[in-house]
């Protein structure tokens, strides 16, 4: 059986501030894009796992894949061993959350292959267990995240009349060092002067340039200049609307259709564009 994990991008990313439990509040706006990778699980004797694709680390326990068959396995001790095989296409340390979309649609495929009868709120129950963007993958609908990232609200954001670019440099951002680039530096909003990113979403796109921010480009671009020069790129082609995704370092931007735009960039960039 294959499944297909997609990525995703932020609409705007705000750190609200740091918990008693170490993590932080944010907020943002989860929004799925059709980049796909797969994952195929067959019933074996011995639990086997390998990946084709892009080169990365952790092809072995520290795999979200591996883990989220672990801890199903904790649970369902009828869960038969399996081979399982990534191929992955979604750039990582990118904040596409290619990571987190393998764990949560392998919990969904286990769950469809194996008849475990887990409803959708109990698989993002075990989805919050490998990481706090994994939740929203088993929804895989655009969603206003609160919390960790792990309280969504589903929202009816449209952008299937626009195109959207992506382009990731190859650069690996670690999102503990961008975490920690603003520990002790941010204040809680104040509500008199702060307006959600669930309101500015509703605004017409045109207002989010000014509005619709991302809380990690500043340090971001501070120590990575070439990661911002992307997105000034994408607004001197036409964009209506450009950001970095999660903690970088991939940057979209969002083009009307009708704009026939021409980048250059690096050769070794990943470079997609999307039509829905």
């Amino acid at each position: 059986m294959v499944s297909f994990p997609n990525c995703k991008i932020n609409l705007g990313l705000n750190i609200i501030g740091k918990r008693s439990d170490g993590y932080h509040d944010l907020e943002t706006v989860f929004y799925p894009i059709r980049i796909k990778e797969a994952v195929e699980i067959i019933e074996k004797e011995k639990l086997e796992f390998s990946i084709s694709g892009l080169a990365i680390a952790g092809q072995g326990e520290n795999n979200f894949c591996i883990k989220a068959y672990h801890l199903l396995k904790k649970d369902f001790s009828q869960l038969p061993s399996v081979q399982m095989h990534l191929h992955k296409a979604i750039p990582i340390g990118a904040g596409l959350g290619g990571g987190s979309a393998d764990g949560a649609f392998t919990l969904k495929l286990l769950n469809q292959k194996f008849d475990l009868s887990l409803s959708e709120k109990q698989l993002m129950d075990y989805a919050l267990q490998l990481g706090s963007d994994c939740p929203f993958f088993i929804l895989n609908q655009p969603c206003f995240a609160t919390g960790r990232g792990e309280i969504l609200t589903q929202t009816n954001l449209d952008l299937s009349k626009f195109k959207i670019v992506i382009i990731h440099p190859g650069i690996h951002i670690s999102t503990a060092w961008a975490f920690l680039q603003l520990s002790g530096s941010r204040q809680r909003r104040e509500p008199d002067n702060y307006k959600t990113i669930k309101e500015i979403i509703q605004q017409p796109m045109s207002t989010w340039k000014e509005e619709l921010k991302n809380d990690f480009e500043e340090p971001v671009f501070k120590k990575y200049p070439e990661i911002k020069n992307i997105k000034d790129k994408l607004y001197n082609a036409g964009a209506v609307y450009s950001s970095m995704s999660g903690s970088g370092s991939a940057v979209y931007g969002i083009f009307e259709k009708s704009n026939q735009f021409s980048i250059s960039f690096p050769k070794d960039y990943f470079v997609k564009e999307i039509e829905r």
